[in-house]
């Protein structure tokens, strides 16, 4: 699959690596996972990646962590105090939506690339089955509350702030493209198809940490994918979000819970760790995060991906693998629609084993679990591929991260 070469497009030479990723399984809000709480979803990721990879402890610099629905506190403290890390262990919590589990592995990228720490931990995890209500305090001192936090800044004779319900934003932005309702439902059923073809055929083993359950059930499989999908089903689904609309049940993303992180090493901390020979790696190259207009906040991905791929001289022709959070299927066409990743070439690299569509959303760990799903994807791509991990973001932001394969130990 063609490529750049390293020198070419004016890449950077080599950067941190990412050399071990895991996740949990991903569970719909309210079933399989719904008891645990979401530090106790990520601590087993946690220590999961520090037994796996033998980083020694004392190299670890931060826990970098994203989550969009929790009770705020510092979950990536409490989650590495939880999987038994040392107290001397710092940890920092980003939110940028769902964007926050990306945004958090470059911001470990880079720290890393500054000469601030030799390893770190980075991800993102939410528990939408236990994060608490919301409410803000009125004048007379009692609670109003309300489902979701504002994101836009009301505007002069509008009766709603700037960014509307991702479902309706999402509605906006498939019209405006020309995304037919048919297309999008097709993409839906290929994520379901590619979800069932990977976990049979053991494609996310090695990236899944089984999670204890209430009453001591072990959660070790995904439980989104559905196997009775088809294209007479999806066709029945009524609009959703818009009367008349395209949006639905069945071409949109559906609420889960699940952590995932990644380890972030310099070269020469990679030396320390016990990987295997031959181990895949993503080396990092760059990210950008740009904004957009909150009302089509769905097309945030597309736009940081232009700026970034334009930036580093890279085409959607170099890429060997894509991983785009699925929120909708029409915002998903948009986006890729105008990178021009169309037809077979889409077929070829994106979300190739399936996506949020089947596997669900899990807002903060999102942009994680497409990290974890570019390492396992990188084990079978040649040396230097390039692979793109890009999602959008409520408020109208989007973040890309571009790597290159690389081994981590040779």
């Amino acid at each position: 699959m063609p490529h750049p070469s390293p020198s070419a497009g004016g890449l950077p030479g080599r950067g941190p690596l990412i050399v071990a990723a895991l996740r949990t399984p991903l569970a719909r809000a309210g079933t399989a996972l719904r008891d645990v709480a979401v530090h106790d979803l990520l601590a087993p990721v946690l220590r999961g990646l520090v037994d796996r990879s033998g980083v020694p402890e004392s190299l670890l610099a931060d826990v970098v962590v994203g989550n969009a629905a929790g009770g705020g506190g510092n979950l990536a403290r409490l989650a590495a105090l939880t999987a038994g890390l040392p107290e001397s262990l710092p940890g920092v919590t980003v939110d940028r939506q769902c964007g926050s589990g990306l945004d958090a592995i470059v911001l470990a990228c880079r720290l890393a690339q500054a000469g601030a720490g030799e390893a770190y931990l980075a991800g993102g995890a939410e528990s939408i089955s236990t994060a608490p209500a919301r409410g803000r305090r009125l004048a007379d001192g009692s609670l109003e509350f309300y489902r979701r936090a504002q994101h836009a800044p009301l505007r002069e004779g509008e009766p709603e702030p700037g960014d509307p319900d991702m479902g309706f934003a999402a509605e906006t932005v498939a019209r405006e493209a020309g995304v037919t309702r048919e297309r999008q439902d097709a993409l839906a059923l290929r994520s379901h198809t590619l979800a069932l073809a990977a976990a049979s055929s053991g494609a996310y083993d090695g990236e899944l940490v089984a999670v204890r359950a209430a009453g001591g059930v072990l959660v070790g499989e995904d439980n989104g994918p559905r196997a009775r999908l088809d294209a007479k089903l999806l066709s029945r689904f009524p609009a959703a979000f818009v009367s008349g609309g395209t949006v639905t049940a069945g071409n949109s993303c559906f609420d889960a819970d699940g952590a995932a992180a990644v380890l972030v090493a310099t070269g020469e901390a990679v030396h320390a760790l016990a990987l295997p020979v031959g181990s895949a790696a993503l080396e990092f190259l760059g990210a950008q995060t740009v904004g957009v207009d909150p009302r089509r906040l769905g097309l945030g991905a597309a736009a940081a991906a232009e700026r970034l791929l334009g930036g580093l001289g890279v085409g959607v022709e170099d890429l060997a693998a894509v991983e785009f959070n699925e929120a909708f299927a029409g915002q998903v066409l948009a986006c890729t629609d105008r990178l021009g990743l169309v037809g077979e070439r889409l077929d070829a690299v994106l979300n190739t084993d399936g996506g949020a569509l089947a596997l669900g959303h899990a807002y903060g760990a999102s942009g994680a679990v497409s990290v974890v799903r570019l390492l396992a994807r990188a084990q079978s791509l040649p040396e230097g591929s390039l692979v793109l991990a890009m999602i959008s973001s409520a408020g109208g932001l989007g973040t890309a991260a571009l790597f290159r394969t690389a081994t981590a130990r040779a």
